[in-house]
């Protein structure tokens, strides 16, 4: 699934040796963070900022995602944390994977028995069907593209409530869905699990603003409690029946969400271990806390592992001078890599970048086109493009970024490596909650951006296309923040998603990635990792790429409701 990359607390320490922690992303020993869960109780999670939305119309990255799970279904899901294959996809409200005709361009699913939402009403096909439908609402339609790329004709449909029903999309009766696509989609069971395809009551008084405020609970919570930037309460839906779904364990009474606190007093808390924290689970430790948890029973308390995401700056090639490519390539020199990854923590939380597939995406190829010794970038060979291009006295470049210290510290990292090449960087902070929205809106965005991207599903065709082809630069939602539309590359990507061997496409799509950054449309900066610390009473906690590392929700739980 794609996910904008949501970084929850990375500091500005230079990188510190890191022992002791568990690997490949899952448990840490038998001490607070593994071990069997029981039912009941509360968790608590401790947050700085408020999810993006709370409807699956219009959040999109990997920490609301792991949040809707608890809250919503969909056809398909990602696998539990805590199997032997996390980033399979796997049945959720459908009975398989659904089943395609001969060229993958008609997908058929049947829905499971026992499906409601939270007052009780069975789910049906039409539920599904205007869930989809509400999503591609050009007022609401900024998450997932899934739905807008891939069925047909809803790139010129504006929704259930403006255009009625969308013609590529059956229901013939209450248990059977059709897709009709625009494409071959031999992966379109994949599609299915993105927030997009969530249903909701076709028959309710759902309007384009009400879920945002409300949702409505398709999954083994409700949402109790909602104070916007402060706390979030799920309490059990009792309608949810656990026997029709084998992704979620839903082993806590209740999750208790504190947003809004400081990265370094979660780390103080986490560390501690006192009270409720005890119960309690958060994200990424700040790089400068690192060295507090090598005591052996902070280490039982720690998880560490990948987070499978590119993060990159993004170049907006619509705009002047970035419309010139060897201004691009310029740039590409001139970024000193080996500082913004000490700024994101150093080698201990982050790996350097310079392809935009991570090493965890099948196909992935090695290659560097814009190298400098060290990594720490050549500023002498971006002054010689930028006189070559006509801008030897350099120019101003304005640099989109969230108020959050990794990215503040990466933002400053860029505007000192690119002065030396004369680029006069100036920063643009942006308000978090509303930062991909206003970054994927052309008309509101600046010359560059801080971004990342993860996979919606570990292959290429979930990563290059949503953020380089053409046909997905939208008014708003616009996940090609580079606003890149180069012919070749999006007549190619059409080749690639025509071929019907698998590892074929995997190998193509890594070709494809280096055919994309000879363009330079954007330049990848980092790879990073996942370490955070559980309370003492946390059993089942495990990290999972495909909520960019991030404590899988479905799963955890407590070790004994007492404490």
């Amino acid at each position: 699934m794609k996910k904008r990359n949501v970084v929850l607390g990375l500091g500005l320490a230079a990188a510190l040796a890191l022992t002791g922690c568990s690997s490949g992303g899952d448990s840490a020993s038998d001490g607070g963070s593994s071990g069997e869960a029981v039912k009941g109780g509360t968790l608590h999670v401790l947050a700085t900022t408020d999810f993006s939305h709370l409807d699956p119309a219009q959040g999109w990255d990997g920490g609301v995602n792991n949040f809707y799970r608890l809250i919503y279904r969909q056809l398909t899901m990602f696998a539990g944390g805590d199997s032997e294959n996390p980033t399979e996809i796997v049945p959720d409200l459908a009975t398989d994977l659904g089943t395609p005709n001969e060229d993958n361009t008609v997908w058929t699913f049947t829905l499971k028995d026992d499906i409601f939402f939270q007052d009780g009403t069975p789910i049906t096909s039409e539920d599904v069907r205007f869930g989809v439908e509400r999503s591609l609402d050009p007022d609401i339609a900024v998450g997932s593209p899934y739905a807008k790329i891939l069925l047909d004709g809803a790139d010129e449909y504006e929704g259930v409530y403006k255009d009625g029903h969308l013609d590529s999309i059956e229901t013939p009766d209450d248990k059977t869905i059709v897709f009709h696509l625009n494409q071959s989609y031999a992966d379109f069971g994949s599609a299915v699990a993105q927030p997009v395809y969530t249903p909701f009551p076709a028959e309710g008084d759902v309007t384009t603003t009400s879920i945002d405020k409300q949702p409505i609970s398709s999954g083994p919570y409700v949402v109790s409690e909602y104070k916007p930037g402060s706390s979030i309460v799920l309490e059990r839906n009792e309608y949810w029946e656990p026997d029709s779904d084998e992704v979620r364990k839903a082993y806590p009474d209740k999750f208790v969400w504190t947003l809004g606190l400081d990265n370094s007093t979660i780390d103080e808390r986490m560390i501690a271990n006192q009270g409720d924290d005890k119960n309690a689970i958060s994200g990424i430790i700040l790089a400068s806390s690192l060295s507090r948890i090598q005591e052996p029973s902070i280490q039982e308390r720690t998880l560490e592992g990948l987070k499978g995401c590119t993060t990159y700056l993004a170049l907006n090639t619509t705009k002047e001078p970035l419309n010139d490519l060897k201004v691009r390539q310029a740039i590409s020199y001139a970024i000193d890599k080996k500082s913004v990854q000490t700024a994101t923590g150093g080698p201990a939380l982050t790996d350097i970048a310079n392809t935009m597939l991570p090493p965890t995406v099948k196909g992935h190829q090695d290659f560097d086109l814009y190298p400098s010794e060290g990594g720490e970038g050549d500023p002498e060979k971006a002054k010689e493009l930028l006189e070559e291009a006509g801008y030897a006295d350099g120019f101003e470049l304005s640099l989109d970024m969230r108020a959050v210290p990794v990215t503040q510290a990466q933002a400053e990292s860029i505007q000192e490596s690119l002065a030396k090449a004369n680029i006069d960087v100036k920063l643009n902070v942006v308000d978090t909650a509303k930062y991909w929205q206003i970054i994927g809106t052309p008309s509101q965005q600046t010359d560059a951006a801080i971004a990342g991207w993860c996979p919606d599903w570990p292959t290429g065709a979930t990563f290059l296309p949503p953020l380089f082809e053409g046909s997905q630069i939208f008014d708003q939602g616009n996940s090609n923040i580079a606003q890149f539309d180069n012919e070749e590359v999006n007549k190619r990507m059409d080749e690639i998603r025509a071929m019907t061997d698998v590892e074929e496409a995997n190998k193509a799509w890594g070709e494809l990635d280096k055919q994309i950054l000879e363009s330079a449309p954007a330049v990848p900066l980092t790879w990073e990792k996942a370490v955070t610390v559980t309370g003492s009473n946390i059993a089942n906690a495990h990290l999972h790429e495909g909520y960019s590392g991030g404590i899988d929700y479905a799963v955890v739980g407590l070790k004994s409701v007492d404490e």
